[in-house]
């Protein structure tokens, strides 16, 4: 559910660090070498995003951004747990 469309708006300020990339390319598995792209790509699709203190989450059935707020920094991704 888009709730917000703040983060949809901010989406050129959306970045990460230099160790962010190398978490999320771990924790996601990805190949890409441009991960900001790869997740503002994401973002653009994903049907749930909201904002819980500080953060903004944003998410679909497989993945989850962590998105600090203030600054637009991607913090973290994760995979979502699947059972079956």
């Amino acid at each position: 559910m888009k709730n917000n469309n703040e983060i949809i708006k901010n989406i050129d300020k959306i970045h990460t660090t230099e160790l962010g990339i190398l978490r999320i390319k771990r924790n996601l598995e990805l190949e890409t070498d441009d991960v900001v792209d790869w997740c503002k790509q994401k973002i653009m699709k994903m049907n749930e995003i909201y904002k819980n203190g500080k953060n903004w989450y944003v998410s679909d059935k497989n993945i989850v951004l962590t998105i600090n707020a203030k600054s637009y920094t991607i913090i973290t991704a994760h995979k979502k747990a699947i059972f079956t």
